[in-house]
């Protein structure tokens, strides 16, 4: 994982989002062809939220995912040849192939594709992190879609009741697969967390450096035992739910794309600064999906789990 480095310039903070947009880009280029098992949810849109959370990381700190988790992992520090060849069903991917694009586990990185299933596991391990005084925090990406599970205020109950060491960072990306945030939510979403006596703050996510700055202040506070609190960042995806699933009206998917993360980062580089990084990833995300379809199919005998002994 990346530790805590607030200290990481422009130029860094533009390559991690990159990473992910090329990533993700390349990955819908290839779904059509039929080599990606399962199916998949990008976060293309959705960068700086990642890039920017994450950088507030601290060694020994767990990450909860989603069904949209490769943006998360790669900002976790992840592996992106590791992740090509998981989609891919190789041997070599962090599951060994086998739990595709939404169910995967890496050192203190776990996504999970069930939708608010996530969320009691991070609390449980909150709990956990909290019983053995290992000072860990634990953060867990959730969608507004998920708002409207019932496990969820369960779990939000119970971290807020025992002060749990955990962050709730909600991406409202205004969409729940393809209904409208205002035709599934009802209410206000700060006031479902303050509810519980979560301190939640809401941001209109498009700058990198603003989400960094406010998850710092947050994580900062979690650390010192004030207990959970949560991040809203209004954002957007600029691709389908998952493949080509897309009703939403193409003027509104480009006002969006108008305040793309990533363009307004690149603004503050020097254009050779910008170049040099734009050519490297590209080859980056190349090289790991070469070398993922390149790379051998588990063995069959592999796949199976033992039975245990009946008694």
């Amino acid at each position: 994982m990346r530790m805590k480095n607030n200290s990481r310039n422009d130029a860094d903070q533009y390559r991690e989002m990159l990473r992910i947009r090329l990533f993700e880009e390349r990955l819908l280029e290839m779904f059509p062809s039929g080599q990606i098992y399962g199916t998949t949810h990008t976060y293309i849109g959705q960068e700086a939220n990642a890039v920017g959370v994450l950088a507030t990381m601290q060694a020994g700190d767990v990450v909860v995912s989603n069904h949209r988790c490769h943006g998360h992992f790669l900002a976790y520090g992840g592996s992106m040849q590791a992740l090509a060849a998981e989609l891919l069903g190789r041997k070599t991917g962090i599951c060994g192939g086998r739990g595709g694009s939404q169910h995967i586990k890496w050192e203190n990185f776990f996504a999970n594709g069930v939708l608010g299933g996530t969320v009691p596991i991070a609390v449980g391990m909150a709990y956990a992190e909290n019983a053995m005084k290992r000072d860990a925090l634990v953060y867990t990406f959730i969608g507004d879609g998920t708002l409207g599970e019932g496990v969820v205020y369960e779990s939000l109950n119970m971290a807020s009741l025992w002060k749990l060491p955990i962050f709730f960072i909600v991406e409202n990306n205004r969409y729940a697969q393809s209904t409208p945030v205002e035709l599934n939510l009802a209410g206000d979403m700060r006031a479902r967390f303050e509810a519980f006596g979560i301190t939640a703050t809401e941001h209109e996510a498009c700058d990198v450096l603003e989400i960094m700055q406010l998850a710092e202040g947050i994580s900062n506070s979690i650390r010192t035992g004030n207990g959970p609190q949560a991040l809203i960042l209004h954002t957007y995806r600029f691709a389908p739910h998952s493949k080509g699933d897309d009703t939403r009206d193409p003027d509104e998917i480009a006002r969006y794309r108008a305040r793309d993360p990533l363009q307004k980062h690149a603004a503050r580089l020097q254009q050779k600064v910008k170049d040099e990084i734009e050519t490297a990833v590209a080859g980056e995300v190349e090289l790991a999906y070469l070398r993922a379809e390149n790379d051998p199919f588990p063995a069959a005998e592999s796949l199976a789990l033992p039975l245990e002994e009946s008694s």
